[in-house]
């Protein structure tokens, strides 16, 4: 069962359902993502049809022009960026974006996909950590192409995916901050259970010991990427006299919340306290004072994601990853330590 599918994908297709015991029609509503087929059948066609490498080639009557970019939630700042980047390549190939809310910061929810199976877009993105084993074959299965826009930085070997270089972000914030004399530099990081975050805390341990310093772990704290708990976090840090005299936040919404902690103790920025943040959304230069961040290139990762869903299939690059530099923006927000 090795025929091209474009000359001979009526007897693929033939052969899968003999082999299923099933007819063609219902081997033709698994591929279109049709609801009416139980569960049982549309598991088994969906194995036979990946276990047999059938690859139909796209028709472009049968696709909507869409783009679906899937979120599990909209309100983040940086993901402006990410659907001005989709919407970037989309406008070139005469598509139109869908944004969909959906699931946790981990796997869409369940019930996003008979919607998507049904709207049959060119191709999905999604900016999640990873994709449960049931969405990835059902969407093969339709032969609907998806790319993971992946900030954890830890895909399925299996995921074509897009990501930054988070330990050298988190390095390069820390070290601007040791070589300028700080000693005390506190980090509030992402979620615990996220590579990124724990890969910008590597980069921040690293940095640490190049500086030959210890990284104290009554500084280390682990935030959710939003303003509230930037400054819930920075108000324990800089509640006593051994307080940090910087924090490397790890993210921009964190550093704002730092940076109103700080004006709630009657600390100056960055006279008595430099702060550095994470992923320079355009907003950062609009803080007081404009804030020095490490620049993720979000607009370029979703623009990327997008181009390899469009891309002609390439099996020799299915499981891409791809991974963007990061780089250090100075602005205001940090300064030597003021001397005791």
């Amino acid at each position: 069962m090795h025929e091209d599918n474009e000359a001979g994908g009526r007897v693929t297709l033939a052969a899968v359902a003999k082999e299923a015991g099933v007819s063609m029609p219902t081997v033709s509503k698994v591929l279109n993502g049709r609801s009416d087929v139980s569960r049982a059948t549309r598991a088994k066609v969906e194995r036979l049809l990946e276990l047999h490498g059938y690859r139909r080639r796209s028709q472009p009557a049968s696709r909507s022009p869409l783009i679906e970019l899937v979120f599990h939630e909209l309100e983040s700042i940086w993901a402006m960026e990410l659907i001005r980047g989709v919407e970037n390549v989309a406008k070139e190939n005469r598509a139109t974006v869908v944004l969909t809310e959906s699931g946790t910061r981990h796997a869409p929810a369940a019930d996003w996909l008979p919607g998507v199976l049904q709207r049959r877009p060119l191709g999905v993105v999604l900016v999640f950590s990873t994709l449960p084993e049931d969405v990835k074959r059902r969407l093969r299965a339709a032969v609907i192409p998806f790319v993971v826009i992946d900030p954890a930085g830890d895909p399925d070997p299996d995921v074509p995916s897009v990501g930054s270089a988070n330990w050298a972000g988190g390095l390069a914030a820390t070290r601007h901050l040791t070589d300028q004399g700080h000693e005390r530099v506190a980090i509030i990081t992402g979620p615990e259970d996220m590579l990124c975050s724990l890969a910008r805390l590597d980069g921040y341990r690293s940095a640490m010991a190049m500086a030959g310093l210890e990284a104290d772990p009554r500084l280390t704290r682990y935030g959710d990427f939003h303003v509230q708990g930037g400054f819930e976090h920075a108000m324990d840090l800089l509640d006593g006299p051994d307080r940090p005299t910087a924090v490397f936040a790890g993210s921009d919404l964190q550093a704002l919340g730092v940076l109103e902690a700080a004006r709630v103790k009657g600390l100056r920025v960055p006279e008595d306290l430099s702060v550095v943040g994470y992923d320079d959304v355009p907003l950062a230069q609009w803080s007081s004072p404009p804030l020095t961040t490490v620049h993720q290139p979000l607009r370029s990762m979703a623009e990327e994601a997008a181009r390899m869903l469009l891309r002609p299939d390439d099996p020799g690059t299915a499981a891409q990853r791809i991974e963007l530099a990061t780089r250090l923006v100075v602005r205001q927000s940090t300064a030597a330590p003021r001397k005791t």
